[in-house]
Parts: C-alpha cells; structure tokens; sequence
C-alpha cells in the first residue's frame, strides 16, 4: 500500500509501515517544512493515502473543497502513543479496501469512516 506521511506523524509508525513491506514517502526526509496544501497535493497526484495527526486536513478536504485521495488522521493522547501502530494494523487489514476515498479518524475505541467526496 502506498503511504505520505505527514512530518507531525510518529517516525515509529513510518518505520514499523515499511517494514511491513508498504510503500511509504515521509515528508521530513523529503520536504520538511512543506505547507499542508502541498503535502495534501503530493498524496493526491501520487495515489498515496495521507498519514497525519494533524486536524487542519479536515478543513482542506471539507471546507476548501481540496482534492484528496484518502486520508487518516491518526487520534491518540500522548499517554496512547503505544496504541497507534495496533490500531493502524487493524485498519490496514480489516479496511484496507475503504482507505481510498475516505477520511478516516483513528482513535483508542474506534474507526470512523467520512466520504471524501
């Protein structure tokens, strides 16, 4: 599956994906720094599900009417930190068919799937 990761995404998670063989670009090893627009842009143009914790992509996709391709937004309070790589296996192998066209709100108790279009 192939991946962009946001840089506020946990560099844990980023490796524990490609080591289970996925396919993953990482904002702070290619552009550091780059807008949210762009990075939204990069995984569109590229058919890659965008990997973030940040809430401001909601309001680009929702709001500014930017196109997305899928997207998870990864939930969790610093003391669940342990819980964000179980919780995106589970959604990898259980969902993997809705990742596309989806935004997807990862947390603790459960998944929720919203349209992107």
């Amino acid at each position: 599956m192939k991946f962009l990761a946001d840089e506020c995404c946990d560099a844990q998670v980023v490796s524990l994906l490609r080591s289970q063989r996925h396919d993953v670009l990482y904002v702070t090893e290619f552009k550091p720094g780059a807008l949210d627009e762009e990075v939204l842009k990069k995984a569109f143009n590229e058919k890659r599900i965008l990997l973030t914790e940040d809430k401001d992509f909601g309001e680009l996709v929702y709001r500014l009417k930017k196109p997305a391709y899928g997207i998870i937004l990864l939930r969790f309070e610093v003391s669940e930190r342990h819980l964000k790589w179980p919780r995106l296996m589970e959604l990898i192998h259980h969902h993997s068919s809705k990742l596309e066209g989806h935004f997807i709100v990862v947390d603790i108790e459960k998944f929720r799937f919203r349209p992107l279009r």
